[in-house]
């Protein structure tokens, strides 16, 4: 059994708050407000309501210059966590504003509209009449470009760890060591519980290369859901989907990014590509750039 991420209720004290960009443009890692790990509210408009918290996994640019943020296609779920078909699943439409916010004293500040959902594969599949079971269970990738007033506020670096360097060819290797970053509200904006490590149990061999296991220090946990994982190399991996109760409690279930990528990019000509972080990846971890 397979659970969903998102954070897709929160208490009440929680209240919510022609784009061009090249490597020279982008924000200082230090400052920058939208990047790899930002929170992530969809459809904040009725966050007291329930918005879903997800965690933005990498920036993206396509042949024109625009700049994207992506979480997971689940992230704007109108459905229940247990419901994990994307080509079954209900979603907000293609154009619902997603929000980025600080949470300071466990209230969410600065929300500030990040962009339109652009990309949804749980959408798209259903538009396609997608039939592949595996592309069913395992397709979860959305994307969010960028408003052009925020290009100035992005950076494509994960925190703590820098990258990433590049796209990974495929599902990691068993064994490899893997590297991500969530962020939560649950964790109450205590950042030295976000950057976390672990090991690869190699591509779920049911999942015909669409996702793979991976097992970090602690779990992920809801509000961590669409959050990237890179590997060893430094290269982006996988978008986090669900947490797994089997065959392996508490293993995370990562979708492979250079399939949902691909699949993207084939259904609606968008031409995305994972933009390098402006600092290089470090299993050291180095302080972010000002």
């Amino acid at each position: 059994m397979k659970l969903r991420l998102s954070l897709a209720s929160c208490v009440l004290a929680l209240a919510v708050l022609g784009n061009v960009a090249s490597a020279s443009a982008w924000a200082p890692e230090g400052s920058a407000t939208i990047h790899p790990g930002s929170m992530l509210f969809t459809n904040a408009s009725s966050f007291l309501g329930g918005a879903s918290q997800c965690t933005a996994n990498f920036v993206y640019t396509d042949a024109s210059g625009a700049v994207y943020i992506g979480q997971a296609a689940h992230c704007s779920s109108t459905g229940e966590s247990t419901e994990t078909n994307g080509c079954t699943s209900k979603s907000l439409p293609l154009g619902t504003k997603v929000y980025t916010g600080e949470l300071v004293n466990g209230v969410i500040q600065d929300g500030t509209l990040v962009g339109k959902m652009t990309y949804n594969s749980w959408l798209t599949m259903q538009s396609k009449k997608e039939k592949d079971a595996n592309t069913c269970a395992y397709n979860d990738l959305a994307v969010i470009k960028v408003e052009p007033n925020q290009v100035a506020n992005v950076n494509p670096t994960v925190p703590f760890w820098g990258g990433p360097n590049g796209l990974a060819a495929s599902a990691s290797a068993q064994g490899e060591q893997i590297f991500t970053y969530g962020n939560s509200v649950l964790r109450l904006g205590v950042s030295a519980l976000s950057p976390k490590t672990g090991v690869s149990l190699g591509d779920q061999e049911e999942s015909g290369g669409w996702s793979q296991q991976l097992y970090t220090v602690s779990p992920g946990i809801p509000g961590d859901s669409g959050s990237g994982f890179m590997n060893a190399s430094g290269n982006a991996l996988g978008v986090l989907s669900t947490v797994e109760a089997a065959p392996l409690p508490a293993s995370n279930g990562v979708g492979t990014l250079a399939k949902e990528l691909a699949y993207a990019n084939q259904a609606t000509g968008l031409g995305i590509q994972v933009a390098p972080g402006t600092t290089a990846f470090s299993s050291v971890p180095v302080p972010p750039a000002e």
